[in-house]
């Protein structure tokens, strides 16, 4: 029988154990969160701590926790406010993976709570709103902790200030990012699988693109946003096509660079894709303002024939016409072996030309269980150092194992779970709403990644 102070004693060391023990919890099990949740499993059993997963699926929560000791799975309705706050309130730190127009409601939570929230989505003005709160209360809610954005951001602002710090006057920056296929994996002729939401690489670059060019803002309309690809040339892969982002210009003054002449931000993707993309954005395929009549348009022979001349049963004239191109030409044979000209059916209740077209994309680019999938990364900095002009073109390339391990998994997640373990270690000490664009984040996260194969490979052209 243990005395009193015996059991006393225990008692304190208990309650002694509880305090020093970091509780993480990471809303989200979908496909980006694979790494981040292996990696926050291998740092709780090393530091004590503990990590609930959280999903709307708590199957998919039990598969990734994996049965660790120190990891729980657990559902979540996000709408349900009374099962959240339960959840939230008793944390050390949040991990939203949750879509970004979610990421309030978890925030709004976690200033109530007082805990730290981290996301690798864009911020939203909601949550930038939340700044003054956030850093009242000590906490930090930092956004954009990913790969694009995240990586894209440490590693250029990295760069700037190297550049800065020896003097040298910035003159253009250029900052490319692909979510691609990896050459061992790559068997179709779009050189291109889906490692990202589907409908984002769908409607993407829908709108106007605009960034600067030798101190003049310049506008590309969505109609010709592919067809004014350009090429960059990645080492020991070759030529890519670049597209541009919607809008360089912010970035600007994120990353503290407001005189520069010339910023440009694009997506990488294989040597051809842009050509091909251009022509379904011409014939009108990703268009997602309007629905489809499917009590006619049964079949994708049926859509296309519905945007193009010619005779009903030759609609791949139609199409030649149209985009003024030959059939044996690298366009033509991209288009026609995603099976446009066939008599598959769409077999959707309801549909605009945009959605039809995923869902056949999504048939054709899907991962095999063995494919890898590869995030490439590049920036360039031009820039005047002691009357000569220096160019550094900085390059990325990064490889998954399979179709649940990616390299989109790993990029996305890494970062976001080392800045978990800086903050819970108390090595990172802002306070506020950010975006990791400072020294005290990039350094040391950056330098982390590099043992995971994330490592910039740098060279320097002096005229």
């Amino acid at each position: 029988m243990k005395c009193h102070y015996c059991w006393q004693y225990s008692n304190l060391r208990q309650v002694k154990i509880q305090i020093l023990m970091k509780r993480i919890l990471v809303i989200g099990a979908g496909r980006s969160s694979t790494t981040l949740i292996n990696y926050l499993i291998e740092t709780c059993e090393t530091h004590n701590w503990s990590l609930t997963v959280a999903d709307s699926d708590v199957n998919l929560a039990e598969q990734k926790t994996q049965h660790s000791d120190c990891a729980k799975a657990v559902q979540l309705d996000v709408n349900d406010d009374a099962i959240r706050q339960s959840l939230i309130q008793d944390k050390d730190i949040v991990v939203s993976l949750l879509p970004a127009f979610l990421h309030p409601i978890v925030a709004k939570d976690c200033l109530l709570y007082g805990i730290h929230l981290l996301t690798a989505s864009y911020l939203n003005q909601e949550i930038r709103d939340m700044e003054s709160l956030a850093k009242e209360k000590g906490l930090l809610f930092m956004g954009e902790m990913g790969l694009d954005p995240g990586i894209d951001h440490m590693s250029a602002m990295q760069k700037i200030n190297e550049i800065k710090a020896e003097g040298g006057t910035l003159d253009a920056f250029y900052s490319y990012t692909g979510g691609l296929i990896a050459p061992e994996s790559d068997d179709n002729p779009w050189s291109y699988k889906f490692t990202w939401n589907p409908r984002n690489v769908v409607l993407a670059g829908q709108g106007v693109a605009q960034y600067q060019r030798d101190g003049v803002i310049k506008y590309i309309p969505y109609q010709r946003l592919f067809s004014q690809r350009k090429v960059i040339q990645v080492p020991d892969l070759g030529d890519y096509d670049v597209y541009a982002n919607r809008d360089s210009l912010p970035y600007k003054a994120l990353y503290e660079i407001d005189d520069i002449p010339t910023i440009l931000r694009g997506t990488i993707r294989a040597s051809g894709f842009c050509d091909a993309w251009a022509a379904l954005v011409q014939i009108g395929l990703t268009d997602n303002s309007y629905d489809i009549d499917l009590s006619k348009i049964k079949t994708y022979k049926d859509l296309i024939q519905s945007y193009v001349g010619g005779d009903a049963d030759d609609v791949k004239a139609g199409v030649l016409s149209l985009l003024n191109i030959s059939e044996d030409s690298e366009v033509f044979q991209k288009i026609a072996w995603l099976g446009l000209f066939t008599d598959k059916a769409i077999n959707l209740d309801k549909a605009t030309p945009a959605l039809a077209l995923e869902a056949l994309l999504l048939e054709k680019w899907s991962l095999k269980p063995t494919d890898k999938d590869m995030i490439i990364m590049q920036h360039q900095f031009e820039y005047t150092l002691n009357g000569q002009s220096h160019k550094l073109i900085s390059s990325m390339v990064t490889i998954g194992e399979d179709a649940v391990n990616t390299s989109m998994a790993k990029t996305v997640g890494l970062p976001v779970a080392i800045l978990v373990k800086l903050v819970l270690l108390d090595q990172v000490k802002i306070t506020g709403v950010h975006i990791p664009v400072m020294a005290e984040v990039y350094e040391p996260v950056l330098e982390e990644l590099k043992s995971y194969g994330i490592d910039f490979i740098d060279e320097l052209e002096v005229k």
